[in-house]
């Protein structure tokens, strides 16, 4: 898989290449994703970034490996964009999420444990 870092802008072919996708779909998803808007160059054709890059395979993995809906994508990414927890950048959403997902539920457990141990003590002080 070419680096998208080392360029500044790539074809809408070479894109297609990087994220393993056919070139009519990256056209369909910029009618659907209002954040994914590459600029065109004079001759029209159209360019893209290396953030650009990346947001399509972030949208690639919510479609084709989380199995959202496209309406249920575009609500999570709205909902990410809004959300004031940022995590540092990491092109992998999937390992963002665990890790997300691993500090809530540690928290949680460490709640439930503590509850837990309230409870055993009130039983034993006859609170219950």
């Amino acid at each position: 898989m070419p680096d998208t870092e080392s360029k500044l802008y790539y074809s809408i072919s070479e894109v297609s290449k990087i994220v393993e996708l056919e070139q009519y779909v990256l056209r369909y998803w910029e009618t659907e994703f209002t954040h994914l808007k590459p600029k065109k160059n004079r001759a029209g054709n159209r360019v893209y970034k290396s953030s650009d890059i990346e947001l399509i395979k972030k949208i690639k993995n919510l479609l084709y490996d989380k199995k959202f809906t496209i309406a249920g994508a575009i609500q999570f990414l709205k909902d990410e964009a809004k959300s004031p927890v940022k995590i540092e950048k990491n092109t992998d959403p999937q390992s963002t999420n665990s890790a997300i997902d691993q500090k809530v539920l540690l928290d949680l457990k460490k709640g439930l444990d503590d509850l837990l141990d309230e409870v055993r003590d009130a039983k034993k002080d006859g609170g219950l």
